[in-house]
């Protein structure tokens, strides 16, 4: 054979072997199937993991720190320091008596295992069921939705550690694992529950079930009832919240829900539980209105310091051991709590008025005082600086409307605009508070006369995201102002829902030259290991230097025109009225007399303070009397407190900024021009523009403009307008007539529709209630004696269908929305009796009334009219 025909033999041999080789692997191959390497590679990996968890754990439990029994019966006090250092409230410790396992009756133990841990007795400590279910809410909802903690844990984290977000962490929850499986070693269930009652926060500054139950009910443990034992198990998860005394209808609810668990856990009957939830929560509670306490005068700032240390922290400041420094100012604190509850500084015959008032160092941003209400019985009560939710009128007008134009527009407080009828979008007038106009007036005239015609068109004239952008900046959340809308409506220009405290740290960026600083009651808090924790806020620009002088310049004027209310010996200040009103439809609804009114308010502020003050009645339909006494609360209160505070520190006047130039123009000069040297004195006005702004032209002489005028009247040529069109809205009844912009200026539209004519610089008119069939309308060009030719047109009105029947009346949102009304303006003394009505008459000094009042907008979601 040849040496090629072997090797090609050998070759094809070797080829042969090779293949059946590589089908023997891959037959082998086959032999062990992929999901098994799966399955070997997950248990792996569950192995690791376990190893790893097990690792971690052991290292974090390492570090655990030791619990004592001294830790399981003793309460950490809190300690609250007002602005000068001094304590003048302890949260804790001293207002709890211990009670032993013999002193808790069996129905007590159920209710608590029924409500916060079902397998308490059987567990060790920590409940693997209960903590599954906890990981799978955990993963579907997120992190710290659900808890898994037994009462043991519970125990374990207010004896050692705290409910707060910085406690929630895998170490913690590890480290509290691991204490509480050490606890049931150490401790039987029924010391563990005892331990449990003795702990528990209770409200009202109660620590522990036997002490909760002598001042809830004036029982021992022993003596308790079905219905207050499951009351008194319900409220550890949220004390104030669940308090009988003060949230009846929530601790009712709380105390029903452990009976149903109770019935859950076999502990009693369902015939029991309906049995007892048929007991009115109120049945056997002790009334603690009538006891003498210090605690009331300071109770509605430390109701907002609580607040603000838990949104702030997430530390529970009744179980954290925290020594708080808040801004309390005591002695304006206590003065401001003597105005409103006694005579002997202003006042108050009716006894339903309620106050809400906050008092703010407009150069910090601190809280000093809170006036949370009058004649306030419980603890942390009703607190209306923070909580009230109710439209603070003509008070808005500064923040929305004039601050945003001189902001972004450049306005000055010259700026003329024209009071004349005008409309919301849906043809809804708008009134003045006293129905008449004055034509063309200035900025300031405009701000410190209150008229909401003018105030809405400049308001109008600012773009809404920066008339939203002005408010955010100054910490008012437009998402708010409007119930049943979440930004800005037409009739924001004088009406929205702000807060007494929202109130006065807007203002408080007027007063300090641009500045804003959300309003705070607490600057730092100290952790029981030492460790300082700041809850001062960060400052921001608001807005230009020019923008708050020239605000505060306007108001300084209604401040000078309340002089004999608000007047603080020659301090330099400035201020806004406001005045609510209500619809027509809710006058006759309720039954209110035609001067009820439901707010009124005043907020002022110095170079030191912004002082926000509320008055009205817990019901909204409660009026107050708006051509009496009531109608001049709030004006009264703020000179009380503010002369009372102004005492102790330096009052000066605002320096004008060198953005701000002052400038003498010619009154009524459209657009301005500078005074001439034969412009008479009386003609002759100072005001404040924007430097770069102010105008260069003069007026000349009123002989020469005369001459001037009748030289251009000669010259010019007038011709008809364009774009004359006219549109009819049945559902509105409706004329709507529009036009285009003449080419020349200082000119006015003579509109004649039918046989009535009218003069205007607007484009357009709107004529509510036209009369049947067809109308014609003719515009003409006006320029001092000369009128140019007309333009015309013509539009048929239907006949309109006469009712038998009155109209359904509209949802009460819907009808609030189209109704008109007008409030009133706070008079001086000399001045007549006011009306809320459109009879109203000013409540400032004839020249310059401090409020007015306007129709609704439909864009307006209230029940309420819209505030002057």
């Amino acid at each position: 054979m040849s040496e090629k025909k072997e090797m090609s033999r050998v070759s094809k041999k070797q080829a042969q072997k090779s293949k059946h080789t590589k089908k023997g692997k891959k037959s082998k191959k086959s032999s062990s199937p992929l999901w098994k390497k799966i399955l070997i590679g997950i248990l792996a990996l569950i192995a690791a993991v376990l190893i790893g968890g097990m690792g971690l754990f052991a290292y974090y439990v390492s570090s655990a720190p030791d619990v004592t029994e001294n830790n399981l019966t003793d309460t950490v006090s809190s300690t609250l320091l007002d602005s000068e250092g001094n304590e003048f409230l302890t949260l804790g410790g001293e207002n709890r008596e211990l009670i032993s396992e013999n002193d808790v009756p069996q129905v007590l133990k159920d209710a608590i295992v029924a409500i916060e841990d079902q397998r308490f007795y059987t567990h060790i400590g920590i409940d693997p069921i209960r903590i599954a279910g906890a990981v799978v809410a955990n993963i579907t909802d997120g992190f710290a939705s659900e808890g898994g903690s037994t009462i043991t844990q519970q125990l374990i984290k207010l004896s050692v550690f705290s409910t707060g977000a910085e406690d929630q962490t895998l170490k913690r929850k590890a480290q509290e694992a691991w204490l509480s499986l050490q606890l049931e070693q150490k401790y039987s269930k029924e010391q563990i529950l005892t331990f449990y009652i003795n702990k528990v926060y209770m409200s009202d500054n109660q620590y522990g079930m036997g002490t909760a139950s002598e001042y809830y009910f004036g029982k021992p443990l022993a003596e308790l009832t079905l219905p207050q034992a499951a009351l008194l198990a319900g409220m550890p998860q949220a004390p104030n919240a669940y308090n009988p005394l003060t949230n009846p209808e929530d601790a009712t609810k709380r105390r029903n829900l452990v009976l149903d668990m109770m019935v859950e856990n076999e502990a009693i009957t369902s015939s029991e539980a309906q049995e007892a939830k048929s007991v009115d929560v109120s049945e056997g509670l002790i009334d603690h209105s009538g006891e003498e306490t210090n605690n009331l005068v300071f109770d509605p700032y430390v109701k907002e310091v609580l607040a603000e240390v838990e949104r702030k922290t997430n530390l529970d400041p009744y179980t954290s051991g925290l020594t708080i420094y808040t801004n309390l100012d005591m002695d304006a604190q206590q003065r401001l709590y003597d105005i409103v509850n006694s005579d002997k500084y202003v006042l108050i015959e009716d006894e339903d008025i309620q106050t809400g008032i906050s008092l703010v160092d407009v150069n910090t941003g601190q809280l000093k005082a809170l006036g949370g209400a009058r004649d306030q019985e419980v603890q942390l009560g009703t607190n209306y600086a923070t909580e009230l939710n109710r439209s603070v009128g003509s008070n808005i007008k500064p923040l929305s409307a004039y601050g945003p134009a001189i902001e972004y527009l450049n306005y000055s407080t010259y700026e003329q605009v024209v009071d004349e009828p005008y409309t919301f979008k849906d043809g809804t007038p708008i009134n003045n508070y006293d129905n008449n106009y004055e034509g063309q007036i200035s900025l300031r005239r405009a701000l410190v006369d209150s008229r909401n015609v003018p105030t809405t068109k400049i308001y109008n004239d600012v773009p809404r995201e920066q008339a939203d952008e002005f408010l955010t900046n100054i910490g008012i959340d437009t998402s708010t102002l409007n119930p049943g809308a979440n930004n800005l409506v037409e009739s924001n220009g004088f009406t929205g829902n702000i807060t007494p405290v929202d109130l006065s740290g807007a203002y408080a960026a007027f007063a300090n030259g641009g500045t804003y600083t959300e309003p705070y009651t607490v600057s730092k808090i100290v952790l029981e290991d030492g460790e300082e924790i700041s809850l001062k806020p960060e400052s921001n620009k608001a807005m230009e230097e020019s923008t708050a002088y020239m605000i505060t310049d306007m108001l300084k004027d209604v401040a000078s025109n309340n002089s004999s209310r608000v007047g603080l010996n020659g301090i330099p200040q400035a201020g806004k009225t406001g005045t609510t009103n209500y619809t027509e439809e809710k006058k006759i609804e309720h039954n209110i007399p035609e001067n009820g009114v439901p707010d009124k308010w005043y907020t002022g502020y110095t170079t030191n303070y912004a002082l926000s003050v509320w008055v009205g009645k817990d019901d909204y339909f409660d009026s107050i009397d708006n051509t009496g006494s009531e109608r001049l609360l709030p004006q009264q209160i703020y000179q009380a407190l503010m002369s009372y505070v102004s005492e102790s520190v330096e009052s000066s006047d605002w320096t004008k900024p060198s953005s701000v130039v002052e400038v003498a123009v010619e009154k009524g000069s459209m657009p301005a021009k500078l005074a001439g040297p034969n412009t008479p004195s009386d003609k002759i006005v100072t005001e404040l523009f924007v430097k770069g702004t102010e105008p260069t032209a003069v007026a000349v002489d009123s002989s020469e403009e005369e001459e001037k005028e009748e030289s251009e009247e000669e010259e010019i040529e007038l011709n008809a307008p364009e774009g004359l069109t006219a549109t009819y809205d049945e559902e509105t009844d409706a004329l709507s007539i529009k036009w285009n912009a003449y080419s020349e200026k200082d000119i006015s539209y003579l509109l004649t529709i039918g046989s009535e004519s009218y003069s205007t610089n607007d484009l357009s008119y709107i004529l509510q209630n036209p009369p049947e069939g067809e109308i014609s309308i003719t515009l003409a060009v006006q320029a001092g004696d000369q009128t140019g030719p007309a333009a015309s047109t013509s539009v048929l009105i239907p006949p309109k269908e006469e009712e038998e029947e009155p109209e359904e009346e509209k949802p009460e949102e819907e009808s609030s929305e189209n109704s008109s009304s007008s409030s009133s303006s706070e008079e001086s003394s000399s001045t007549p009796p006011e009306s809320s009505s459109s009879s109203s008459s000013s409540e400032e000094s004839s020249s310059a009334p401090d409020e007015s009042s306007s129709s609704s907008s439909s864009s307006q979601p209230s029940n309420s009219a819209p505030e002057e």
